[in-house]
């Protein structure tokens, strides 16, 4: 037997062998992806069983220095979210969470974890209902404030609210335009949801000694919280988006880490090297009936 015809028989069962392998991968390939489906469906799933509601966490007191914000479920002693040195006109993004009690604290920033909080309150959360927990007030008379955000707004309409947490102007006035004037808000207040048409608005906030004015656009359907802060000696406005849409989670509430924008698992190079080895061999074995193929023809012709 020539070299070309023991080189035929030898790639024969590396044919065989680089299909089944082939098969196998895509088989696995096939059932990962199955496997895959059925875990993000069962996920799907268990989210949608469980009721959720959503928290966010504030420091909106200008004269108490930085704290760690820790929250609970109640009556449990280890925390499930904690906030480090959170500052005066800080605001979380929301956090959804199981409808239920919690538990929120405040330490004096670097405190230990054990030690008794500055501040503590309990927090009744319910299913889709958004709430803010907020240290308000002067350090002497520091409370935490449990605010109701709002999640759903009229057709076609916007919803604004401020949150007056200015130390230095004890009473603002604040103006939307020329329609809309909440006068005399007072330091460590909230005011109720407004409705104002959507489009932008040229945002006024004037105390004894301070004024400063902004620009806020509205789109329909969204829910806004003006926060007034202090800022070395000035009036500034923070803009939060409580809801980005009417009866939507709200804005920074839903974690993006997993499902649809979770990096996929890449698929296995295994198949496609085998489809690969697999050509080559096959290239091999062509070669060597060609050739296979042309000696015989010479032998042949040496024997006429």
């Amino acid at each position: 037997m020539n070299l070309a015809a023991k080189a035929l028989r030898l790639t024969r069962p590396l044919v065989v062998l680089a299909l089944s392998a082939c098969l196998a991968g895509y088989g696995g390939s096939a059932a990962f992806a199955a496997a895959s489906a059925g875990t993000a469906a069962t996920t799907a799933r268990v989210s949608a069983s469980h009721d959720v509601g959503y928290l966010r966490l504030a420091h909106l007191s200008p004269n108490t220095p930085p704290v760690d914000v820790y929250l609970y479920s109640f009556g449990k002693q280890t925390a499930i979210v904690v906030l480090k040195h959170v500052a005066y006109g800080t605001v979380s993004p929301y956090r959804p969470v199981a409808s239920g009690d919690y538990t929120v604290a405040m330490r004096l920033a670097g405190t230990a974890p054990a030690s008794k909080p500055v501040l503590s309150t309990t927090v009744a959360v319910a299913a889709g209902h958004a709430y803010t927990v907020a240290g308000m007030g002067p350090k002497a008379g520091l409370r935490l404030q449990i605010i109701d955000d709002r999640l759903s707004s009229p057709p076609g309409d916007a919803l604004v609210r401020v949150i007056q947490a200015s130390l230095q102007q004890h009473q603002v006035t604040v103006t939307f335009g020329h329609q809309l004037v909440l006068p005399g808000q007072a330091f460590a207040s909230v005011t109720s949801y407004r409705v104002l048409r959507p489009g932008t608005w040229v945002v006024r906030v004037a105390g004894a000694s301070e004024h400063t004015t902004t620009r806020l656009r509205l789109a329909a359907t969204s829910i806004h919280t003006l926060v007034v802060l202090d800022s070395h000696g000035h009036l500034v406005i923070t803009s939060l988006e409580d809801a980005a849409g009417s009866k939507v989670a709200p804005a920074g509430g839903t974690a993006t880490g997993f499902g649809g924008t979770a990096p996929r698992p890449a698929r296995s190079p295994v198949p496609w090297l085998v489809l690969t080895g697999l050509g080559l061999v096959l290239t091999l074995g062509g070669i060597a009936r060609l050739r296979r193929h042309r000696w015989a023809r010479r032998a042949a012709a040496r024997v006429r």
